[in-house]
């Protein structure tokens, strides 16, 4: 009981800390009109095409020689969720993708398969990924990778899997890096360092290199700063900066992923994972 109040406060003043960060940052502005539109019924027909579940099939067996990261040691995404990014990058038949947070490469990894798995379908087609850190993940001085234990780094993964020619690696802030991009991107996937101010100005200029029909997924996101599994652990950065924007204005609506069809963490199927769409409703928060 004393551990269950304990971690209880120790959320309360996380999420009081956050806020007052948060409520710090100036006022932003952003145009929602190049998000896609989503319902839940389109996440579960993605999850559920047969012909998806196939071609990961096929790949999965090469994911699991590669990327031997497992889930709770190292602070990647967990292996439910990469599949369910997997999943989404071949289901909307993404071209170019921009992930904020290699970190130790597990997502990383999984995107650069799927655009591999669709380049192999049709090789016309460019299929490309930029990822961003605020560390040198790939560095032989730092060794990055090496901290959490890991024989190789996201830069030996992806060469491995022969995808070097799709992926490039940036050093840089996230925010730094999205003020002076001029390419554009079909899925941005938001997984860096997850604190309120940041979640909430990186959206608005995510916004800005979002293709026309284009995805942004949030990772670590808690519906209503409620924990999602039995261990009570709790991020309240992306539920705030979001719940910022929508109450300024930004036409932007969150769909949690919810339950996947496979698991996740925990002995459970839950996921943190979380769609960003074009809010059509005119509501706010």
């Amino acid at each position: 009981m004393k551990k269950e109040i304990r971690k209880f406060f120790q959320r309360r003043n996380h999420i009081k800390s956050e806020q007052r960060a948060v409520n710090e940052i100036p006022k932003l502005s952003g145009n929602s009109n190049s998000l896609r539109t989503f319902s839940s019924n389109d996440l579960a027909a993605i999850f559920s095409r047969e012909d998806i579940g196939q071609d990961w099939a096929t790949v999965a067996p090469e994911l699991e020689h590669v990327c031997r990261i497992e889930d709770g040691t190292t602070g990647g995404v967990n292996p439910g969720d990469r599949r369910a990014v997997w999943y989404l990058i071949r289901g909307l038949n993404v071209r170019s993708v921009l992930e904020i947070g290699t970190h130790v490469g597990a997502s990383t990894v999984h995107i650069a398969s799927a655009l591999k798995n669709m380049r192999a379908k049709d090789s016309e087609i460019e299929r490309k990924l930029v990822t961003l850190d605020v560390c040198d993940v790939n560095s032989d001085v730092s060794g990055w990778w090496k901290q959490y234990g890991l024989s190789s780094s996201p830069g030996d993964m992806i060469r491995a899997m022969k995808c070097d020619d799709v992926v490039t690696f940036v050093t840089e802030s996230s925010l730094t890096f999205l003020d002076r991009c001029n390419e554009k991107f079909d899925f941005v996937f938001l997984d860096g360092d997850h604190s309120a101010a940041t979640v909430y100005q990186e959206l608005p200029r995510a916004l800005k290199v979002l293709s026309q029909n284009g995805v942004i997924l949030l990772h670590d996101y808690f519906p209503n700063n409620r924990p999602l599994w039995s261990n009570g652990s709790l991020i309240a950065g992306p539920y705030l900066g979001t719940k910022r924007l929508r109450s300024e204005g930004v036409a932007i609506k969150i769909i949690p992923l919810g339950a996947l069809p496979w698991p996740t963490k925990l002995g459970s199927t839950v996921t943190s994972l979380a769609l960003v769409t074009r809010d059509l409703s005119g509501a706010g928060s």
